[in-house]
């Protein structure tokens, strides 16, 4: 197999992952990430050295904005920025080195390779972009589903995404002079638009937060943030509006149970606590055994939450046993059958030789 990098790289078959320009896995990883301002010399000269490999004239100004919904509202009031070239200096690039690999691969290879450099990144980043999509329409647009709407959508899928193109970045190899480029931008700031006479950069978030499987998540602010103010605010992936945010620590049973929003409900429920919503509500139990206690949350316009209080029956350091709740189908009729249902097994075939 022909070398990827420089210094050689190892057969995919073995195992090794094969990883984009000057970079591996966890760079590119860092990079989608990244919060802080901009390497703005860096960037702009990947985006000039962009427009040359695609025998362009270089863009005759660069300008900076704070986030992609400053981008789209500036794009929309500029009228002397030419024609879009995002397929000379993104795309048609993009498809040149992919169809190289490609060859160069096999599809079995290509699909291998993908799998395990750029496929490990993609669903969280591309979750983001989507995000940050909605929410620039939502600001903008309102709930406008006419020729604005339409305008600021295409806008966005306008973009070059700057950092959060790091997958598809991180599968090709060193050497190709428009995907290095592209790779600078990526390392260096957010989202850019390019047109003829002008290109339009976005700085980088100035906050990011997400949970460990990669959702936005933060419940003391936005869990993503531009200097301008461009916030989404999330609760374990579900986007939220933050003066819900800002009353989570003020939560009370009542209060709780008089959201009329399902899903606001169950985050409601998370931050304050299933097994202290019971007992702060006077819940009693549906049912008790050996195995432990079933409770049981009735909640309006939703399905009931059913938990099994489970004692862990291996001491802490300290002598003390640990108290688990484990939420189990609403049909849950014993606590027996709710620890079962957690090992993928019926009541009666659950029968462990020993609690742990």
């Amino acid at each position: 197999m022909t070398d990827l990098k420089s210094g050689g790289t190892p057969d995919l078959a073995a195992g090794s992952v094969v990883t984009g320009p000057s970079g591996d896995l966890a760079e590119w990883r860092a990079w989608a990430s990244a919060t802080g301002p901009a390497d703005r010399a860096r960037a702009e000269e990947g985006v000039r050295r962009a427009y040359r490999l695609a025998g362009l004239a270089e863009p005759e100004r660069v300008v900076w904005v704070d986030s992609p919904r400053a981008a789209v509202t500036l794009l929309r009031e500029q009228a002397d920025r030419g024609p879009s070239v995002r397929d000379a200096v993104r795309s048609t690039p993009w498809a040149a080195a992919r169809r190289r690999l490609h060859a160069e691969l096999g599809p079995e290879g290509w699909s291998a390779h993908w799998a395990a450099t750029g496929g490990r990144l993609w669903p969280s980043t591309q979750a983001l972009v989507d995000r940050i999509r909605i929410g620039v329409l939502e600001e903008l647009a309102g709930g406008d589903t006419g020729k604005d709407a339409a305008e600021i959508r295409l806008t966005l899928l306008d973009a070059v995404l700057g950092q959060h193109d790091a997958p598809w970045l991180a599968a090709f190899p060193a050497g190709d002079g428009p995907i290095d480029s592209l790779s600078e931008v990526c390392r260096s700031a957010g989202w850019w638009w390019p047109f003829a006479r002008v290109a339009v950069l976005s700085e980088r978030p100035s906050a990011l937060h997400r949970d460990e499987a990669g959702r936005l998540d933060h419940g003391d602010g936005p869990a993503l943030a531009y200097p301008d103010g461009f916030a989404l605010h999330a609760w374990r992936g579900m986007p939220v509006p933050a003066a819900f945010l800002a009353e989570l620590p003020t939560l009370t049973p009542e209060r709780i149970r008089a959201e009329e929003n399902a899903e606001l409900r169950r985050v409601m429920l998370e931050y304050y606590g299933y097994d202290r919503y019971l007992t702060d509500s006077g819940a009693r139990p549906l049912h008790q055994d050996e195995t432990g206690t079933l409770w049981r949350i009735d909640l309006t316009d939703d399905e009931p939450v059913v938990m099994v209080e489970v004692l862990n029956s291996t001491p802490e350091p300290d002598g003390t046993h640990r108290t688990y709740w484990l939420r189990v189908p609403p049909s849950t009729r014993t606590a027996r059958a709710g620890v079962a249902w957690t090992f993928g097994l019926d009541e009666a075939a659950y029968a462990p030789e020993r609690q742990t």
